[in-house]
């Protein structure tokens, strides 16, 4: 059911119909999913500069990490393929490419809702369609203000989030 059905199936009709579907929906926020990721990336709009990086084998020199995820554990299974994600502690960590991870906030920046969930090549927000790129920047304008991204390293077992 997309968002227009269940606004009818909520009653809504009209004049008052339109008012909900383009109050928070452009031209521009219509879904269009990424096929391609450069993992080779290594700066991003909030200057972090292990977003999208390569893995890095000694993640032991990491100092106050925010997370530490171990890839092996069942309820980290989902870190095991490309596309795969979880979401720890108000952070969401998905494998973005081939042993390549991202992380940004779990809290979208058009409104505070935790539902911020990684899809298609993107982070996704699931309460208004804000659409962000692996480095946090907004792909569309209700994402425009982007979410905040951090560095992320792994050494094949352990996904740390910095």
């Amino acid at each position: 059911m997309n968002r227009y059905e269940f606004l009818k199936s909520m009653g809504f009709g009209g004049a008052a119909l339109m008012a909900v579907l383009t109050s928070c929906v452009s031209q521009e926020d219509t879904y269009v999913p990424v096929t391609t990721i450069d993992p080779k990336a290594t700066t991003s709009s909030t200057g972090n500069s292990n977003i999208g990086a390569t893995p890095i084998t000694d993640i032991s020199k990491i100092t106050n990490p925010l997370i530490k995820i171990d890839i092996s554990a069942n309820s980290n299974s989902a870190l095991k393929k490309v596309s795969g994600y979880v979401v720890q502690s108000g952070i969401v960590v998905a494998q973005v490419a081939a042993g390549t991870y991202a992380a940004v906030t779990n809290t979208c920046s058009h409104e505070p809702k935790k539902q911020v969930i990684f899809d298609s090549g993107e982070f996704y927000c699931t309460a208004h369609g804000a659409r962000f790129d692996i480095t946090g920047k907004g792909l569309n304008s209700v994402g425009s203000k982007g979410v905040k991204a951090y560095n992320v390293a792994t050494d094949g077992k352990t996904v740390v989030v910095y």
